[in-house]
């Protein structure tokens, strides 16, 4: 995986060190973590929260950084990544590995000075599990690396309830479970019109080797778990009637739009708008829910 320094400079600049944090996973990184430091309604001082989601996107543009890291080579054989910084040839690797190792220790340390050393741990391991148990282990050896890999990103709520609290209860084990089955189903919906890009890279994404149709059918079964975990909180009376609406209907709109993925038949990315539309929304279902929860937490406390 490891290609041969350049030993030529580089035309790199802020713009490459700020894309090897992958600023646009990290906008969702942050605004779970918002919501789960908000929900929590722990009294908590404005600037040690500040510093709080700080240090979680941190540490998400560490793990970024560290998987593009490693996959630098992987990443030159796809059309959507070709162009970041490392396989387009704009930055050279150690200095990509030293950013995200030094970004990783500042995090998780000033999370712990800040606030408290369980949510440093957790920060720490989600870290570690994303840029070592999913890029090195998981993604280059199994379909279902994805299912288990998903829990890096559920990490986020978990982290902002530790921050704020010094604890992990039942509601915000709830918000992990409900990324931790979200992002099969969003992934997948993707994996299925950019198929190609992994079979070209050889990375085992489930499309790639169980194919089209048993993807639709895993999509389908994922969906039903999300709604069953979405609805939880409401239902174990943990949240009111403004989240428990709003997730009834986002996961009505989500099950549709899984049920029209699971129809088609088309394997032509072309021909894949269900797929795409059922990956757009994915992104809007998490943002609504959440922002749902904040406000039933704090208008109905």
């Amino acid at each position: 995986m490891i290609a041969a320094e350049s030993s030529t400079p580089l035309p790199a600049d802020w713009r490459d060190i700020f894309a090897l944090t992958k600023p646009r996973v990290m906008s969702l990184v942050v605004f779970t973590a918002l919501c789960g430091l908000l929900a929590s309604r722990a009294p908590i001082d404005p600037v040690l929260g500040f510093t709080a989601i700080l240090c979680i996107a941190l540490g998400a543009g560490a793990s970024g950084a560290l998987n593009q890291w490693y996959e630098a080579d992987l990443d030159a054989k796809m059309k959507r990544t070709a162009k970041r910084p490392l396989p387009d040839g704009r930055m050279d690797r150690t200095t990509a590995l030293h950013f995200g190792v030094g970004l990783a220790g500042f995090s998780v340390v000033l999370l712990g000075l800040a606030t408290n050393w369980l949510a440093a741990a957790i920060l720490a391991f989600s870290i570690f599990f994303y840029a070592v148990v999913y890029t090195v282990w998981l993604k280059p050896n199994t379909p279902q690396n994805i299912v288990i890999g998903g829990a890096a990103g559920a990490f986020p709520p978990l982290l902002g309830w530790a921050a704020a609290t010094g604890d992990v209860t039942l509601l915000p084990a709830l918000l992990f479970m409900i990324i931790f089955l979200w992002t099969p189903p969003h992934f997948w919906a993707l994996a299925l019109f950019v198929k190609t890009d992994y079979a070209a890279a050889g990375v085992p994404m489930l499309p790639v080797t169980a194919g089209a149709r048993a993807t639709r059918a895993q999509i389908m079964l994922y969906s039903v778990a999300l709604a069953a975990s979405a609805v939880a909180p409401w239902v174990l009376g943990l949240t009111g009637i403004i989240y428990g609406a709003a997730a009834v209907a986002l996961n009505a709109i989500f099950f549709a739009l899984a049920w029209r993925v699971w129809r088609n038949t088309a394997t032509d990315a072309a021909q894949m708008q269900p797929e795409k539309k059922l990956f757009g929304f994915s992104i809007l279902y998490l943002f609504i829910l959440f922002a749902a929860l904040v406000a039933d937490r704090l208008l109905l406390a």
